[in-house]
């Protein structure tokens, strides 16, 4: 490997040769090759060469990338269905989508450090609220099919219906009508797809596009009485920009509302990533899925923004879980809030009424050459009565425009942001005149729908409208947060690593981010290049035989996986295979997953070293026997340790017929050194958002792909436009969130076999380093073989709460003041600190990082010995704010100590907008859409 393919490798890998062998030698080690050895079990370590791709420096990389996204033809898409053109504002566009203190940003789970993120998604939540007129929405879900299966199984829950019976009408988006289907299968909720519910029959509820599919604008008050007469609910799938000036559903007894915001600034990146909405009446908002952002108060009443009610409820409640998300579309839902925020109301409303009009404009000049618009009312779709819809077809794609195919004599036409007159005129010359005026359109929307109510009213979305303003208020929230791009975020399981700039760039190239994702394969050979790079890629490096893209997140590849295997027990004729072993240690979405499938979930006991309790799980094993259909472990474990029975673990479950799923969280302590496909795992999911660089962005976008082994490839997600009765979708595109793709293969290009081994290698080798600094002053909870740990580690801080009164929360406020993100506080075992340092970041940084948690660890001392206060000090008062510089100082200490504890602080300072946070207030007095600013002064 030459110098320059190097490039990359050096800049992503934090430390340098020389200091890589000092910490070597440091640990005890003469090679790294000693030290895996001594640390990954025999039976698993793998030292095989791969077929990967020679690295390629940057310049290299992105030109061979460009040349590929040339191969996608990007024609003018009037398809429509859920995905539209649209205009990214360049002031978001620079200031948030390629801004690193927005994309390199965590899930708000400390809101200390977190305020501007929190304060966007707020915005969100009411522009949706707002819109859809119902009481609150959530921040986002991970887009509109299957927010549409969540509102599906939130209605099962809270209907007073005891009916299993759901209705669906079939002028619905088909991507959704699969995803829906796809859901209820497994947990036995009866699907019915028809054009009107069965009036002798009970619904536990019902679900219909507004407008519909083929563009109609229905007055569904009738069918919400119906629903309601028969204690069921309405689900109303609906569009952002047409209810600006479409009647709420809200306003016609609506009790779900779901839908994506798209084509509020966002591209449509062949398929995703877009931020799904969900929003609801509040009697319902204690079951709602996904994240909600409420208003609060700290501890010195000052009002602010936290996550709330069931944050994080799957890791809590696992398999009674309402939903196994735990994660959003954050990124893209803050760039939806940044542009209704430029438009406002008024601008909104102007877009809808030209996208109207031109849609009208277009129906009447068809009607005057003779073609019968089908749907008598639209907002912005029409669907056409053709002699030969084919021939118009191919005439449409040789002037490099695509039309929706229907059938033979029926086709669709979409309008959106970015039409103009002279696409209008294009489109008119497919359309031979037949000298038969019909009569032509006066109103187009139902004048008993039209929207009479006001909307976005909040001064938020009334003050930002020049570049300038809003340039500065995206600003102003983002110098609130704590991002990669101020310092290392050690969160345990979440793999906060470099996102480089040369894997962000081609995102926004016009190749990926304006190709739909019903285009013709014959326009979209640049994604099918890259998505057969990374399915052939992720296969070698996991060993598995194949891989689907589709899962748009780390949990929908859990569940992709899930249902593969049940698909082959069912195949198979073993309908009684429904037990799903799960150790005690499991992501919280682990038996959330398997829940979902169907499956009873049986707990596994963990042995004091954290480790699969064998003798409990031979116990289980022998009890459930023939009926066992999985087991799911995390490997390494979510302890941290590489588990030395693993293979016998993975032998045992096979020896009863069972499959071996292996949660891929872990798995950036696994690259080039052991392969799960190999070793006894017959499907597992990777975070593409964790070990291969796409950014969390605020708790999403993310991929959670899933690799499997060769009986299990039949059963992997189908394409949902094509999907039949015996088969499964994930996500509403056959290859989910494809637009950030790029960002893994950008990494692997660059990165090579060798680079991605000792990443790797240097992340495990860096949670070391820190373990044997932190562990004279922390104690490391579990450890494997030699004493070391895996790429994360756990410190028990449980003993400080009986010596003086210290928990993991105060220490993750402390560390706010040293200018820090908390590891992962108190999972997977409470009262305990999990960190994971990744392979980005230098010793320097680390360094920094131990100093802070033993200057820390010396403030407990004090405590401890009666030096500082046990109830007014500085963990408890932690973080301190930068408010409290200018009042009266109350503390017992003084505000140097406070603020800066250490003398890296004073040049590395971050200032906490809010002090502590008071999670108790916030439930007793939820507030969920945006406060009057007079609130806040």
């Amino acid at each position: 490997m030459g110098l320059e393919s190097k490039e990359f490798a050096k800049r992503h890998i934090g430390l340098k040769d020389a200091e890589i062998k000092h910490i070597l030698h440091d640990l005890g080690y003469e090679s790294m090759e000693d030290f895996l050895s001594s640390l990954i079990p025999d039976s698993i370590y793998d030292k095989k060469k791969l077929n990967l791709p020679k690295p390629l420096d940057e310049p290299s990389a992105l030109k061979a990338l460009k040349q590929i996204s040339k191969k996608n033809k990007v024609f003018k898409s009037f398809i429509g269905q859920g995905f539209y053109n649209c205009n990214v504002p360049a002031v978001i566009k620079r200031n948030v989508f390629e801004n690193p203190g927005w994309y390199t940003s965590y899930t708000p789970y400390q809101p200390e450090i977190a305020q501007g993120r929190l304060e966007a998604l707020m915005n969100y939540q009411t522009l949706i609220s707002d819109l859809t007129g119902m009481d609150l929405s959530n921040a986002s879900l991970l887009d509109e099919p299957t927010s549409a299966a969540e509102a599906m199984m939130l209605a099962r829950r809270v209907a007073k219906s005891k009916s299993n019976n759901f209705f669906v009408n079939e002028k619905t988006f088909q991507q959704t009508i699969s995803i829906i289907k796809s859901r209820a299968k497994p947990l036995g909720v009866n699907v019915e797809v028809g054009s009107l519910p069965d009036k002798t029959k009970d619904y536990f509820g019902s679900y219909f596009q507004y407008p519909n599919a083929n563009g109609a604008i229905e007055d569904l008050s009738l069918i919400s009485k119906q629903m309601h007469d028969n204690k069921g609910l309405l689900i109303v799938g609906s569009d952002l920009l047409a209810l600006t000036l479409l009647k709420p559903p809200g306003e016609f007894g609506a009790d779900i509302v779901v839908g994506s915001a798209q084509r509020f600034g966002v591209p449509m990146g062949f398929g995703g990533p877009h931020a799904g909405f969900m929003a609801i009446k509040d009697e319902f908002k204690r079951s709602l899925p996904g994240r909600l952002i409420g208003l609060t108060k700290d501890s010195k009443g000052r009002p602010c923004y936290r996550l709330a009610l069931q944050t994080r409820e799957q890791h809590i409640r696992r398999e009674k879980a309402t939903s196994n998300i735990c994660t959003a579309q954050a990124l893209l839902a803050i760039m939806s809030s940044f542009y209704a925020i430029y438009h406002g109301p008024q601008g909104l409303k102007e877009i809808a009424l030209r996208v109207n009009s031109k849609t009208k404009q277009f129906a009447n000049k068809l009607l005057e050459r003779g073609y019968n618009v089908i749907n008598n009312s639209f907002f912005d779709t029409l669907v056409i009565k053709v002699d030969d819809a084919r021939k118009i077809h191919q005439q449409a794609v040789k002037n490099k425009i695509n039309l929706r195919q229907i059938s033979t004599d029926l086709l669709g036409v979409s309008f959106d942001e970015l039409t103009k007159d002279e696409d209008i005129n294009t489109l008119l010359n497919l359309f031979i005149d037949k000298n038969n005026s019909l009569e032509k359109f006066t109103e187009c929307i139902p004048k008993n729908l039209h929207r009479t109510s006001t909307f976005l009213t909040h001064e938020v979305f009334n003050s930002y409208h020049s570049e300038t303003q809003l340039m500065r208020y995206i600003r102003k929230l983002g110098d609130k947060d704590l991002a990669l791009d101020r310092s290392m975020i050690p969160l345990g399981s979440c793999t906060m690593k470099l996102n480089a700039t040369s894997e962000m760039i081609p995102v926004g190239w016009n190749g990926f981010a304006n190709m739909h994702p019903h285009a013709p394969s014959d326009q979209t050979q640049g994604y099918t290049e890259i998505i057969n790079n990374l399915e052939d890629w992720l296969s070698q490096l996991t060993g598995y035989e194949a891989i689907s893209l589709q899962p748009n997140a780390g949990s929908q590849g859990e569940y992709a996986g899930l249902l593969a295997i049940d698909g082959y027990h069912k195949a198979k004729g073993e309908l009684n295979r429904n037990i799903c072993l799960i150790p005690e240690s499991a992501h919280g979405t682990n038996p959330a997953s398997a829940q979902m499938v169907g499956y009873e979930v049986v707990v596994i006991d963990c042995d004091e070293n954290g480790d699969i309790d064998f003798e409990d799980l031979n116990n289980k094993v022998r009890v459930h026997k023939e009926n066992i259909a999985a087991m799911m472990i995390t490997y390494p474990s979510t302890h941290g340790v590489f588990e030395e029975k693993v293979r016998d673990v993975c032998e045992l479950i096979h020896s009863f017929g069972g499959f071996i799923y292996i949660d891929g969280a872990n798995f950036n302590a696994m690259v080039g050194t052991c392969y799960p496909g190999e070793f006894g795992g017959d499907v597992s999911h990777l975070n593409l958002h964790k070990t291969f660089c796409i950014p969390h962005g605020g708790g999403g976008p993310g991929i959670g792909p899933i690799g499997v082994v060769d009986k299990l490839v039949p059963y992997l997600p189908a394409d949902p436009l094509k999907q039949s009765d015996q088969e499964y979708s994930i996500s509403g595109t056959h290859f989910g969130s494809a637009s950030i793709l790029p960002i893994s293969w950008m990494y692997i290009a660059m990165m090579g076999e060798e680079s991605l081994r000792k990443a790797t290698q240097v992340a495990i080798l860096s949670t070391n380093y820190l373990a044997k600094r932190l562990k004279d002053h922390f104690k490391i909870l579990y450890t494997g073989r030699g004493g070391l740990v895996a790429h994360e580690c756990i410190i028990d801080v449980r003993p400080f709460k009986e010596s003086c009164g210290i928990e993991a929360e105060d220490i993750a406020k402390r560390l706010i003041d040293y200018g820090f993100h908390a590891p992962t506080m108190s999972w997977p075992v409470a009262g305990t600190l999990m960190i994971e340092p990744t392979e980005s970041e230098s010793l320097e940084e680390l360094n920094r990082f131990c100093d802070a948690m033993i200057g820390i660890r010396n403030e407990i001392t004090d405590i401890e010995n009666g030096t500082s206060d046990k109830d007014n000090n500085l963990l408890k008062n932690a973080p301190h704010c930068v408010d409290d510089l200018v009042k009266e100082w109350q503390y017992p200490y003084s505000k140097n100590v406070a603020y800066y504890p250490n003398k890296q602080t004073k040049n590395h300072k971050f200032w906490p907008p809010i002090g502590r946070v008071d999670n108790v207030y916030g439930d007793r007095n939820l507030v969920c859409s945006c406060p009057s600013l007079k609130e806040f002064k």
